[in-house]
């Protein structure tokens, strides 16, 4: 096996790489909404977002720790060029259940009767943990907005305004409906 030549990878490189936190500081600077608030408001490009650009091809991830990633300054400097860049963030913003659920204009109920219809996921198995003490913190599941706005063109089969007008008190339409089936591999 030949080693690596370091003066090859750096020639490929020739700025260092930069982290998923930095790329998504880059992209709201372009989308002028920078993520360094005075507040201490959210930010408003996250490293989700750039993780869900990874598995998009845009950019390419340079590190192997799932954790922390790296990427090539060039690359970013490309995405942070598209035209399509805002619409691209939207689409790939993290929604909670019950921001999904708003979304949606649904019971949470309604939503639960989704996901385990399977008409909703959220990508890659990302969990965040919510909540500030290991014993108060909580697991919850980020959706993408896109995945959430597409689930009512995709099953026509749903009264979707009959469902939005069902009383808090009343079992759920979806309740009755059961998960397709996956068909077994040949």
């Amino acid at each position: 096996m030949e080693a690596l030549n370091a003066d090859v990878i750096r020639a490929a490189v020739p700025s260092p790489p930069i982290s998923g936190g930095a790329v998504a500081d880059r992209i709201a600077d372009v989308l002028g909404t920078p993520n360094q608030t005075l507040h201490g408001d959210p930010v408003n490009v996250t490293a989700f977002v750039v993780r869900r650009f990874v598995d998009r091809g845009l950019p390419v991830g340079l590190s192997a720790n799932p954790d922390e990633t790296l990427h090539h300054p060039d690359q970013v400097a490309e995405v942070c060029r598209r035209k399509d860049l805002a619409e691209l963030i939207a689409a790939d913003t993290p929604l909670g259940p019950e921001q999904a659920t708003a979304r949606l204009r649904l019971r949470r109920t309604d939503f639960d009767h989704m996901v385990r219809l399977g008409w909703v996921r959220f990508p890659a198995g990302d969990e965040v943990r919510f909540g500030t003490s290991r014993a108060g913190a909580v697991d919850v599941a980020p959706y993408t907005t896109a995945s959430v706005h597409t689930v009512p063109a995709e099953h026509p089969e749903v009264d979707w305004e009959q469902l939005r007008t069902v009383e808090k008190s009343r079992r759920s339409p979806l309740a009755a409906l059961r998960p397709e089936a996956t068909p077994l591999p040949a």
